[in-house]
């Protein structure tokens, strides 16, 4: 089964521009379960996009003011969500932000 997990901190913390610290061994422990993760770029550079009434809308960053941003993502490949969860548990911003799992949900063919 396959897992979304966004790696949320607060508005206030800044790691743009380096990964946290103990990132390079929870990659490494996670192991083959990890398919993809990256950092995104700060929310200030990000676009909202929207149609209404036939108009695309685009504005600037987020649309709401927040109190926790998503700076990150990892794909998890786990037979259970017991099992993500253990995984997510080890990431090093577990204990200065927080990580959202969600499972995938396919579309049937």
């Amino acid at each position: 089964m396959k897992f979304m997990m966004f790696v949320t901190t607060d508005g206030g913390m800044k790691i743009h521009g380096h990964k946290p610290g103990g990132a390079e061994d929870w990659i490494a422990e996670a192991g083959s379960r990890r398919i993809t993760g990256d950092r995104l770029r700060p929310i200030s550079e990000g676009k909202t996009v929207r149609v209404r009434d036939g108009q695309t809308v685009v504005t600037d960053g987020p649309f709401a003011e927040l109190k926790e941003v998503i700076v990150g993502f990892d794909i998890l490949e786990c037979e259970t969500m017991r099992e993500a969860i253990e995984i997510a548990s080890r990431h090093p911003l577990a204990t200065t932000g927080s990580l959202e799992l969600r499972a995938f949900w396919p579309f049937e063919d």
